[in-house]
């Protein structure tokens, strides 16, 4: 998505980003407007040509890329030092104007690799989180089993992983049935 209070800028960044396989391009002129679409749709990457006529539009930026729109923002020369500084920390990448079209589209292709290797790390962390839960689970359950049916450790295990074999469901499965049966 383009925001962009100028429509030299918008056909400039609609331009370079279409015919290299960035699309379907939105552009709005306002943050109120951007606001409005990012909550609707799920925007990948985000270019904001400063200022805005309701904004200046850093803020916006830092609230974007903490929602997990890669964010490259177009400022002033003379403002490119104090912007960066403020929001280098969240991930946007900042250009001052006037810029080149192979400085854009580098700095897109940069964006779009960073965004897949976070894409790539939240899911390997979501899958780690979802097999701690399970280990969680099959711990409390065996605990349960070491409490209420006086086995030992092994056998609380073997038992968990012979029904989840037995009945072709995941250990979480069973870890859940046995700590409802137990639990209370």
């Amino acid at each position: 998505m383009i925001v962009s209070s100028g429509q030299k800028a918008v056909s400039f960044f609609a331009e370079l980003l279409q015919p290299n396989g960035f699309g379907p391009v939105l552009s709005v002129s306002t943050v109120g407007e951007a606001k409005r679409l990012l909550v609707d749709r799920e925007i990948d990457i985000l270019l904001i040509n400063t200022p805005l006529s309701d904004d200046f539009g850093m803020d916006f930026a830092v609230d974007a890329a903490s929602k997990g729109c890669g964010v490259l923002l177009f400022v002033k020369a003379e403002q490119l030092d104090a912007v960066s500084l403020k929001v280098e920390n969240y991930g946007i990448l900042t250009l001052a104007r006037p810029v080149s079209r192979p400085l854009v589209y580098q700095a897109l292709k940069l964006l779009v690799a960073t965004r897949r290797r976070l894409r790539a790390l939240e899911e390997k962390t979501s899958s780690l989180q979802s097999k701690m839960e399970e280990i969680r689970l099959v711990n409390r359950a065996k605990l349960l089993l070491m409490e209420h049916l006086k086995m030992s450790e092994p056998e609380a295990h073997r038992t968990i992983e012979k029904r989840a074999m037995d009945a072709c469901v995941k250990r979480r499965a069973i870890a859940e049935s046995i700590i409802k049966t137990y639990d209370s």
